[in-house]
């Protein structure tokens, strides 16, 4: 629903543009609630993107979260949704734990429309949100490289040169 796909864009893109070393995994969980568990329990460190709202900042705002602070910002698409910070909590009980994890999240604009563009400030903010999902790759010591013909937005050079997106 709109803005409500970056993560998902944001995914495409990471694959689309870059190599990881075998250790790393990129993929697209959707919506899928408790069923993350498996890959909680699967990994050591998580870096998730995310849909925010009401950040107090203007749409295509990159921002880092815990999942605490997510929690009052995250996009809930029905009464029977689940928050990332429950599904987090219901794993602690169940014993598995992260020993890191954090949330890009990315101010939305609108998610109203049943469509499956971004609005042009989401749209814009796709690069920014890569470059700082690969700074925190990069605090892990994780290895990723540019795929030879991918055609990488200058914005992701430019995010990642001056810019400390996720301190």
């Amino acid at each position: 629903m709109a803005d409500e796909g970056i993560g998902p864009r944001c995914v495409e893109a990471l694959q689309e543009w870059f190599d990881f070393d075998e250790q790393t995994t990129i993929v697209d969980v959707g919506t899928m609630g408790l069923l993350i568990l498996d890959i909680l329990r699967e990994h050591d460190h998580v870096i998730v993107i995310d849909a925010a709202q009401e950040t107090g900042h203007p749409a295509g705002t990159v921002v880092l979260y815990t999942p605490e602070d997510l929690a009052q910002h995250q996009v809930l698409h029905s009464a029977h949704d689940m928050r990332l910070v429950d599904v987090l909590k219901a794993a602690k009980l169940t014993g598995i734990e992260s020993k890191s994890f954090v949330i890009v999240g990315v101010q939305i604009q609108d998610m109203t429309q049943w469509v499956l563009e971004l609005t042009s400030a989401v749209e814009a903010a796709i690069p920014v949100a890569c470059a700082c999902v690969l700074q925190q790759l990069r605090q892990l010591d994780v290895t990723f490289t540019p795929k030879p013909d991918a055609a990488i937005p200058a914005e992701l050079y430019d995010a990642l040169k001056n810019y400390s997106l996720c301190s």
